[in-house]
């Protein structure tokens, strides 16, 4: 779930409170319009967590691994398809080509079969009107079989489907061939819906594709089940079944403050560090950095505690410690801040004050002026 506007802007402001924070021990307090409280403390806002040797791990993602889908084997082992209404069947009564109506030389098996109507029947000679829908092959073949032994002796029926048109699932989104599928009597797994598409496309956020079933939907990762063969992520697709891939317009991190090319960052298919979000923009900015303040907010809207955001902090101090960046792994929307050095902040304030005070000093050197006249 990504963050509304609303909880972006209120962790935008954040980053620009923790501009003024980067000294141990400071507090800042800011405004909150609708709880109508004038001064709220920063720490009641936020969780702030040190990223140390001892720490990283606990905030590192789940590695993927490998894995097998013992439920959707036997999902598959166990798949029989059922007949629904447009399907059309092929029926025929062997020694009996009067009950079989053959294809001939310019029909085929699907024009010429037996359409399953809106009721869930067709028509057969003899026995007349056959209730097939939701029924197997075999269920239709002992049906069919049963009724026409009061008009022939031990009759030897065939049943097969000439043409799958009452099932299908729908693939949307970042593939090269979205469109819809047939549900037919061979199982149809979501891994070979996306390579019947044609495969996912490169805008595709492959680690965020959505399942929804029966007006419920989950979420499916094809980065684990594709390049990382974890086949949990699979499924057996059913009837309305819409598979959507989105596009990868979220995957998008803020770099921002004392670095040397502040800018918005795409986050890669197979993921992006701390460390790599830090290179992709020249690095901090040696002079102006305060490298003990390196942060990442990540907005927390849906938090227990009611906190807006967390808060990591990485110490840069020394140049090894941007290896605990490599096990920190960014999440869209995520704001990476270096904050600048106090002495760097105080110039800046003064460098702020100077056109004020020099207009200041010209206004009161024209009044002695003046008044010296």
């Amino acid at each position: 779930m990504y963050p509304s506007n609303k909880t972006i802007i209120k962790t935008l402001l954040l980053t620009v409170l923790l501009s003024g924070c980067a000294i141990p021990g400071s507090h800042i307090s800011v405004d909150d319009d609708e709880s109508n409280q004038s001064q709220d403390n920063l720490e009641a806002k936020v969780n702030v967590y040190p990223l140390l040797p001892g720490t990283i791990a606990q905030f590192k993602q789940k590695e993927i691994t490998s894995q097998s889908n013992d439920l959707l084997d036997t999902e598959i082992q166990q798949y029989e398809y059922r007949v629904g209404v447009g399907d059309v069947l092929n029926i025929t009564i062997w020694d009996h080509p009067e009950l079989t109506i053959p294809a001939g030389s310019y029909r085929s098996s699907a024009e010429s079969g037996n359409w399953v109507h809106a009721d869930g029947t067709i028509f057969y000679p003899y026995i007349g009107i056959v209730k097939v829908q939701g029924k197997t092959v075999r269920e239709v073949r002992a049906d069919i079989t049963d009724k026409l032994t009061k008009f022939i002796e031990s009759p030897q029926v065939d049943v097969n489907l000439a043409a799958f048109r009452s099932q299908k699932v729908y693939i949307t989104g970042e593939v090269n061939k979205s469109g819809v599928l047939p549900v037919t009597n061979i199982p149809l797994t979501l891994l070979d819906a996306v390579n019947q598409s044609g495969g996912i496309t490169d805008n595709a956020a492959w680690a965020e594709a959505s399942l929804t079933r029966n007006g419920t939907t989950e979420q499916i990762s094809l980065y684990a089940l594709m390049q990382q063969g974890d086949l949990t992520q699979n499924r057996l697709l059913r009837e309305g079944d819409i598979l959507h891939i989105p596009r990868d317009d979220n995957q998008k991190v803020f770099v921002l403050g004392e670095v040397n090319d502040p800018k918005m960052l795409k986050i890669e298919r197979v993921g992006m560090s701390l460390t790599e979000a830090l290179a992709e923009v020249g690095g901090i900015n040696e002079y102006q950095a305060d490298a003990t303040g390196v942060f990442v907010i990540r907005s927390t809207p849906d938090s227990d505690d009611g906190a807006m955001a967390n808060v990591y902090q990485l110490d840069v101090t020394e140049a090894t410690s941007l290896a605990l960046g490599t096990e920190f792994d960014l999440q869209p929307y995520d704001i990476v801040y270096v904050t600048a050095a106090p002495i760097s902040r105080w110039n800046r304030v003064i460098s702020t004050l100077i056109p004020t005070i020099s207009g200041f000093n010209d206004l009161t050197e024209g009044v002695n002026r003046v008044r010296s006249w």
